[in-house]
């Protein structure tokens, strides 16, 4: 069914990406499908932000977040299932969906962080620009809600 399946994990939000990759496993064993993980870093080489940092502080946080991502993919996709990493840096959303079309994803898994009304209005929702902006499906993981003892 999907060939090339695109996982976009916030490697600081612990606990929820795992699912992302662990329904990407199992639609990648159905079909023999490429996983493609991919961090995006904010843009710190805009020139006003580059300027608050030292000059190797985006090499250093591109290795960080490499070194980060590798240990992810060791951890939760078997040797069996083929797989590649990528860090890449800009706007969140738009970020993803380039890196869907660079690597001819047929599929975006991505988890969806439960947020309060206030900040998706002011700030909005990366997994609603990308579903809203993609032109190929995305399969958005709403976190299960707590379920009252």
């Amino acid at each position: 069914m999907y060939k090339q399946i695109l996982v976009p994990v916030d490697l600081n939000e612990q606990g929820f990406a795992d699912k992302a990759v662990e329904l990407a496993v199992w639609h990648a064993r159905q079909s023999n499908a490429t996983i493609h993980l991919l961090n995006v870093l904010p843009g710190i080489h805009m020139s006003i932000v580059s300027s608050y940092f030292p000059k190797d502080a985006a090499r250093k946080m591109r290795q960080d977040a490499q070194a980060q991502l590798k240990a992810f993919a060791e951890k939760y996709i078997p040797d069996e299932v083929l797989h590649h990493q990528y860090v890449s840096e800009g706007k969140t959303w738009s970020t993803i969906i380039d890196n869907a079309t660079r690597v001819g994803a047929d599929l975006i898994i991505m988890p969806s962080h439960q947020r309060s009304k206030l900040d998706k209005v002011m700030l909005g929702s990366v997994a609603a620009k990308v579903v809203e902006n993609s032109p190929i499906n995305v399969l958005v993981l709403k976190p299960q809600s707590l379920v009252a003892e």
